[in-house]
């Protein structure tokens, strides 16, 4: 019996390789539940799992970062990536739907078309208009439908040959910290209601111990004219001791606040620490939208080593790395990136965002609406998008 030949439901084959797009591909699923009768395969992890899938292997052997740690567990992932293909061949779905880790996943992609007509679902885009542009191309080859997280990213999908449909940003289906939560969290690390400043290094070793050092002259700075600050640093279970070691020289006694148990990550003490701060500085990255649906306002810097820097200066499309900055058309956020992350620029650019923190207000707010804010659940509406198009 081929692909199209069950009317009654929809066989879907689901591969995620991280934490994000298990949570994405999650949400997913929940949605197509409700629409139609499915039937889930593939690979996924424990969020996935509770939705109804039953993971071929651990999606953590995907999990696998930069090049050093990938050369030894190659073989392996190569074994992986046809044993993927391969499942994915043998149960003949409707359609694949692969979310993010595009190395593993464009692999898989690149298999199965040369093996039939299986219709393939790309879910977040790559940032070709950040970047490489020409990954959008090289993607069209073996992917025919994108849903993207960024409302401008659909024309430069279907520049490339590729159906796109935006689908709204993850972060603002996210629940918000209420007043009695954030009340519970500055009790329970006795910050009274001093004015609270998030600071978040990265999420990533190499980002922490890069960024960690500059981001504590910086506030060595800061804190010498706002003394009545507190720092709260929010971190993950992987990178709690990396923090509490590097904090230990910063000023101001910084809160440390990483997930307690095996939740990864706790999610509630998270958002109490995001929607409580008043201010924050952070590394780029997504971190900047979860700032911005707490309403936080922000001063964003960061740096790559000195190689790395110029290659991307080269590389970069693009004046800003924030999305608040990208999705709203403003440079509302200040930046301080590559040779402006410096501890002096730093910490002049926070003094200034305290003096006028509401300048930034407007351009969060139109960031949020623009991803979706107060419309339908993001997963719901992949979940439809993929159904249109499986038609």
């Amino acid at each position: 019996m081929g692909p199209h030949a069950r009317r009654d439901g929809v066989k879907i084959f689901l591969i995620a390789g991280e934490a994000s797009g298990d949570r994405l591909g999650a949400a997913l699923m929940a949605g197509l539940k409700t629409l139609t009768e499915v039937e889930f395969l593939g690979v996924g992890g424990p969020m996935m799992q509770a939705e109804g899938m039953q993971s071929l292997f651990a999606m953590e052997e995907l999990s696998v970062m930069g090049l050093v740690e990938v050369l030894p567990k190659y073989f392996h992932l190569k074994r992986r990536i046809r044993e993927t293909a391969e499942a994915a061949l043998a149960a003949e779905p409707d359609v694949i739907i692969s979310i993010d880790s595009p190395d593993f996943c464009l692999r898989v992609a690149k298999i199965v078309k040369e093996n039939s007509d299986i219709r393939t679902v790309h879910y977040v885009a790559p940032s070709v208009w950040a970047w490489r542009p020409g990954r959008a191309e090289k993607m069209a080859r073996v992917i025919d439908h994108v849903l993207a997280l960024l409302p401008f990213e659909p024309p430069y999908m279907e520049a490339a040959g590729m159906a796109c449909d935006f689908v709204g940003h993850p972060v603002v289906s996210e629940p918000r910290a209420n007043a009695a939560e954030m009340a519970a969290f500055r009790d329970a690390h006795d910050l009274r209601d001093a004015p609270i400043l998030l600071v978040l290094p990265g999420s990533r070793g190499g980002e922490v111990s890069r960024l960690g050092p500059i981001f504590g002259a910086a506030l060595e700075k800061i804190m010498q004219q706002r003394s009545d600050l507190r720092l709260v640093v929010p971190t993950t279970a992987a990178r709690e001791a990396q923090v509490l070691k590097l904090v230990e020289a910063w000023p101001g006694q910084p809160v440390v606040v990483a997930p307690e148990g095996e939740v990864a990550p706790d999610a509630t003490r998270k958002r109490a620490a995001f929607a409580a701060a008043d201010f924050a500085l952070a590394a780029s990255g997504t971190v900047s939208l979860e700032l911005a649906a707490a309403r936080t306002p922000m001063v964003i810097a960061y740096d790559v080593n000195r190689i790395s820097r110029e290659i991307i200066k080269r590389m970069l499309k693009i004046d800003t790395l924030t999305l608040v900055n990208l999705v709203s058309e403003t440079r509302a956020v200040p930046e301080f990136n590559g040779e402006l992350c410096k501890p002096d620029l730093i910490a002049q650019g926070v003094l200034e965002m305290m003096q006028n923190p509401d300048a930034q207000l407007e351009a969060m707010q139109v960031t949020m609406e623009r991803l979706g804010e107060g419309g339908e659940d993001p997963g719901l509406r992949a979940a439809k998008a993929v159904l249109a198009r499986i038609g």
